[in-house]
């Protein structure tokens, strides 16, 4: 079962990589049409993380429910605001800041049931 929440840990992280990749892929092309976009090497490497991070969810599901491996996947929502914030210079006011805190607290429940 450990190689399960290995693989649903990887499979975050690889998401996670590959938004940060597609966001930077589209962050550094202004005015430029979807097409240009796409093949940014970001952004195909962002998709590859993401289909990277599809494979190691399907291992996961094999043995954790997915009533508690999806909600797992929010994580990276906490992580990915902080980055947002740090390299994008995205706001992070008190709402959000909470309501991520929320995110936290209900993850951290879920994967200790």
């Amino acid at each position: 079962m450990m190689i399960h929440w290995i693989a649903l840990s990887a499979a975050i992280c690889s998401s996670l990589i590959g938004q940060v990749l597609l966001k930077a892929g589209a962050e550094s092309l202004n005015g430029a049409g979807f097409v240009e976009q796409v093949l940014r090497w970001q952004t195909l490497l962002g998709l590859c993380f993401y289909g990277s991070g599809a494979m190691l969810y399907i291992v996961a599901l094999r043995k954790i429910p997915m009533s508690v491996a999806l909600p797992c996947t929010a994580a990276s929502y906490v992580v990915i605001a902080a980055i947002g914030w740090w390299f994008f210079g995205e706001a992070l006011g008190t709402q959000k800041i909470l309501a991520i805190a929320l995110i936290a607290a209900g993850v951290i429940a879920l994967a200790s049931a």
